[in-house]
């Protein structure tokens, strides 16, 4: 395996051990990536069935609204505690091998789950898990970016990890098309097993992810510098998160549009978990695209994404199974975008010491507005499909407001 061209620091992580990293910058980003993507096959698989999985068990719209909103809440909103953890303790290893162990424990538990309130605990105890882990992979990563480039070197892991969130689903619609709900989620354990296995290696080969950022390196052994509150950040920053609030309150979470297909009978259970997977591919073409004009204007690209997002409860909501299967496109194009840009860009945003305070505060912002977003978009739902078009429509015209003043003052990178 390839050496990393940059020494170690004498003063970072390397010199109490003596390891170094036996990765290339890329070749990490691509295990990671592996690991991703393998973790992808067991939520995605998992979120895929969720919404006519709860709808099975009594749950009303607002109910999966309002339980996987909460769930994105809880994965987003807890990187308030674990980003600042990762930025004090530099060490990222532990606490990213703990988050997919909780997520991978979680998610096959959702075949023995019998009641709502037992499968409710489990679907947010697996994003739990991703809030243990994200802040601490995503700083490693944004080290290993440092030379790649920030939109490839996302968009790459983004990708693969879109790899899994395809081969999951489909693996869980033929489970469901043989055994039904729960043997799809048991399934599960089996790349949820190889996930840890190959982290495990990748921890061996790359025990200093830190220092593929010669910044990173020099200040790895001292504790994150105390100034600054949590909320100190830049006004791009503030300006970035205020958008993406806007933009994921007015997007619903796919488990929504799944109970409609559901109870609707658009079209046969055991096609949701493919239409998702065919939203994943999406995603995944979509974050190679996003990235790469990330590299190229910064995020002024993300302009295009309210009206991606506008026309989605229109489409998704609709009876007509080819409106359903556009809908499942613009919904990955937009998550694809989010997920790799969003990334990116605090990495540029927010000093190499706090990006893990950075992440957790932008990603609670974000999960905040989602579980708003789908917990609005649940109860219109009850009401009327026009009432979800509508609130919708305005939510991502506010987002397209927010995010112009921004372009024409040059406040984000590029």
């Amino acid at each position: 395996m390839d050496q990393t061209s940059a020494e170690p620091s004498p003063s970072g992580p390397s010199a109490h051990d003596g390891r170094r990293n036996r990765l290339s910058p890329m070749r990490f980003v691509l295990g990671f990536g592996v690991v991703a993507g393998l973790g992808d096959f067991v939520y995605e698989g998992a979120r895929s069935v969720i919404g006519p999985y709860l709808a099975t068990l009594g749950a009303s719209a607002v109910v999966v609204g309002v339980l996987t909103g909460a769930g994105e809440a809880v994965a987003l909103v807890f990187r308030l505690a674990t980003g600042p953890l990762a930025d004090r303790t530099r060490r990222p290893w532990p606490i990213t091998i703990a988050g997919y162990a909780i997520t991978i424990v979680a998610v096959p538990l959702l075949a023995a789950s019998q009641l709502l309130w037992q499968a409710g605990v489990l679907v947010i105890g697996e994003r739990f898990g991703k809030a243990v882990r994200s802040p601490a992979k995503g700083t490693m990563m944004a080290a290993a970016s440092h030379s790649l480039g920030r939109g490839r070197a996302f968009a790459i892991q983004e990708a693969l990890d879109q790899f899994g969130a395809v081969i999951g689903p489909l693996v869980v619609a033929g489970m469901v098309a043989v055994s039904g709900y729960r043997l799809g989620f048991a399934v599960l354990a089996v790349p949820g097993a190889a996930a840890l296995v190959v982290l495990a290696v990748l921890r061996r080969a790359a025990p200093h992810p830190h220092d593929y950022e010669e910044d990173a390196a020099r200040s790895a052994a001292a504790p994150a510098p105390s100034h600054g509150s949590l909320w100190h950040f830049s006004a791009g920053f503030w300006g970035y998160s205020i958008f993406t609030a806007l933009t994921m309150a007015g997007f619903a979470t796919f488990a929504v549009l799944a109970y409609h297909l559901q109870v609707k009978h658009v079209i046969p259970s055991y096609q949701i978990p493919i239409v998702y997977a065919v939203a994943m591919g999406v995603d995944a073409i979509a974050a190679l695209a996003s990235g790469w004009v990330y590299d190229r204007i910064g995020l002024r690209g993300l302009i295009v994404l309210p009206l991606l997002a506008a026309p989605i409860p229109a489409l998704s909501f609709s009876t007509n199974a080819a409106l359903i299967w556009a809908g499942a496109i613009v919904w990955g194009a937009a998550m694809g975008m989010h997920e790799s840009t969003m990334k990116a860009a605090i990495a540029d945003l927010v000093p190499a010491e706090r990006r893990g305070t950075g992440y957790g505060v932008f990603t609670a912002v974000y999960g905040l507005a989602w579980l708003a977003g789908s917990a609005a978009v649940g109860a219109l739902y009850e009401v009327s499909v026009s009432a979800t078009v509508l609130f919708t429509a305005v939510a991502q015209t506010m987002a397209l407001a927010a995010f112009l003043p921004l372009v024409l003052r040059r406040s984000l990178p590029r």
